[in-house]
């Protein structure tokens, strides 16, 4: 088997090829091919991975023919990673902007991210920005890559690191492809029960108008709901002040219109969000298929391209029903980033702790908090997450004596972070350097237990988790400190999960099993009945997997809680 080789679309459907060596330089003649598909077709059993600019710009068509390839490498994707790496994110990531750099050209900018298409697949199949890159420039800039990659802190971690997220990117293209089961009539009918019908004109549902009403009858004048600086006056007129009109804030007033607002607030991010208009833009043929961002954050979580696939609301749930004869297989990963702080940390304490399929807060709390979970869940969770002050400074230092290594760990990385230095996950995906904006607390992916303010807004929809986002100056040290303090589990832990997805992937290629959705910590796989058991356990392999393969040989479990279900909602 040939290892490696680099296929570039051509002309006319084509397709531009070439074996490659160990130093990443053509090991043979460039081949000019007539069909892209049948050039893959064809060498299939011989190459290990392909090269390729972009998964986005290749694989789509691949799949529409029916080809599934096994590994790749993907230019682009390794480009922002290595960008990161070297201090520089924010630079332009195309092959463009990286071929121009090897050759002290101006660097062309990125273009701007495309839109996504509601209810087409067009837009995939779309000629990309960049394709002006000749065959020679992208194998140019791919062996510059590889001498990078040896440059880095840890190369192996590294080269692992950009393997894991192509095959990320093999996955998220696999799950467009297959699409989340849809019943459009359940969709339909959860809509009618909570929102009511609906009034010509497209207004708002009758539910909505009535619950509008009810807040305008508890102000004595007509107050628009949908309106958070109306809603601020109207209660600034009642001698109530408030600073938002976020639901943990209402709920502590005592206001006969309180109630009314916050269903209404529910309701309406509903109608707004996942309402007929959504339906009816993204769900075709009985499945959803948004468009997933591998690496979409700088932590390395995953992001969507509209649809909102990251935020389906609990309720609406109810309609991702599997095919008759198939079966939803829902995987969450318990307790995720703590176990992944035990293993990056390797505090000996904390990997015992996470060295069991148990409740890990239980067993942290018998060796350290007299049998109490709640204070140590509390007490991990703000080391984590940067609560440092009151009950939390008390709990932390509780934990400090028992874990020294672990909270070592993470006030290692909110002191680098404070300082304006560069935090690195244990793999190698790189923050920032000093860049970023603050996030509300209930955006920045911060628990309700540790914030008063949650990641969501009563409708079970939850929150991506906030990110510093490359280009924005940050003045706020402490709060840089703070997000690198959780950067460097969160983003550790999304690194696991990409090996757990390639992993979950190789080990269902031979099953007509389909991976149909991922969010941080949670798989969905849509199976044949008779499949589930099998699907079930390459889950739980996959994960332990993962973690032996991103982490080493460590006493850390990372064990999943599953549920085999018909549909979605069934699972929670």
């Amino acid at each position: 088997m040939t290892e490696r080789w680099a296929l570039a679309p051509a002309e006319g459907g084509g397709a531009l090829l070439v074996p490659l060596g160990a130093d990443g330089r053509p090991a043979g003649p460039v081949a000019r091919e007539p069909d892209l598909v049948a050039a893959v077709r064809t060498r299939l059993p011989e190459v290990g991975r392909w090269v390729w600019r972009s998964t986005a710009e290749v694989y789509p068509r691949l799949l529409a023919a029916g080809v599934r390839v096994e590994r790749c490498y993907d230019i682009e994707a390794a480009e922002l990673l290595l960008l990161g790496h070297e201090g520089r994110l924010g630079e332009p990531r195309s092959a463009a902007a990286a071929w121009a750099r090897l050759r002290n050209g101006p660097v062309p900018p990125d273009p701007p991210p495309r839109s996504a298409e509601p209810g087409s697949q067009s837009s995939l199949f779309e000629p990309h920005a960049g394709a002006e890159v000749p065959f020679e420039g992208l194998l140019d800039v791919y062996a510059e890559q590889q001498r990078r990659h040896m440059a880095a802190e840890h190369p192996g971690r590294m080269r692992l690191l950009t393997a894991s997220e192509s095959a990320g990117m093999l996955v998220a293209a696999e799950m467009h492809r297959a699409g989340l089961p849809w019943r459009a009539d359940v969709h339909r009918e959860v809509l009618g029960d909570l929102l009511g019908e609906r009034y010509a004109g497209g207004g708002e549902p009758r539910r909505l108008a009535e619950l509008a009403d009810e807040v305008s009858a508890a102000f004595g004048r007509r107050v628009r709901p949908d309106l958070p600086a109306d809603v601020v006056r109207a209660f600034g007129q009642a001698g109530i002040k408030l600073k938002s009109t976020r639901r943990w804030e209402l709920a502590e007033i005592d206001h006969p219109a309180v109630e009314p607002l916050i269903e209404y607030k529910k309701l309406y991010r509903i109608w707004t969000a996942h309402g007929w208009s959504w339906l009816q833009d993204w769900v075709r043929d009985g499945r959803f298929r948004p468009e997933y961002l591998p690496g979409g954050t700088v932590s390395g979580r995953w992001t969507t391209n509209g649809g909102g696939a990251l935020q389906i609301p609990k309720v609406i749930r109810r309609a991702v029903v599997a095919d008759e004869g198939w079966r939803l297989v829902v995987a969450d990963a318990d307790q995720m980033e703590p176990r992944v702080l035990a293993a990056i940390s390797r505090d000996p304490g904390l990997m015992e702790v996470a060295g069991h399929d148990g409740d890990l807060y239980t067993a942290l709390s018998a060796r350290a908090f007299s049998g109490d979970r709640a204070h140590a869940k509390l007490a991990l969770l703000g080391a984590i997450y940067g609560q440092t002050s009151g009950d939390g400074l008390k709990n932390l230092a509780a934990l400090r004596r028992r874990f020294p290594l672990a909270v070592a760990y993470v006030d290692d990385a909110a002191r680098a972070g404070e300082e304006g230095r560069l935090v690195r996950t244990w793999l190698g995906r790189t923050s920032p350097r000093a860049a970023g904006t603050e996030e509300d607390d209930d955006e920045a992916g911060i628990p309700q237990e540790i914030s008063p303010a949650p990641g969501t807004d009563g409708d079970g929809s939850a929150s991506s988790g906030g990110e510093f986002t490359p280009g924005y100056a940050s003045s706020n040290g402490r709060a840089r400190g703070r997000f690198t303090r959780n950067f460097v589990v969160q983003g550790s832990a999304a690194d696991w999960a990409l090996l757990m997805l390639a992993a979950l992937r190789r080990a269902t290629a031979g099953m007509r099993a389909e991976l149909v959705f991922f969010q941080h910590d949670e798989v969905i796989v849509h199976c044949p009945e008779k499949e589930a058991g099998e699907v079930a356990e390459a889950i739980r392999a996959a994960g332990e997997l993962a973690g032996r393969i991103a982490f080493g040989e460590t006493p850390v479990r990372f064990p999943f809680t599953t549920a085999t279900v018909e549909r979605y909602s069934d699972a929670k």
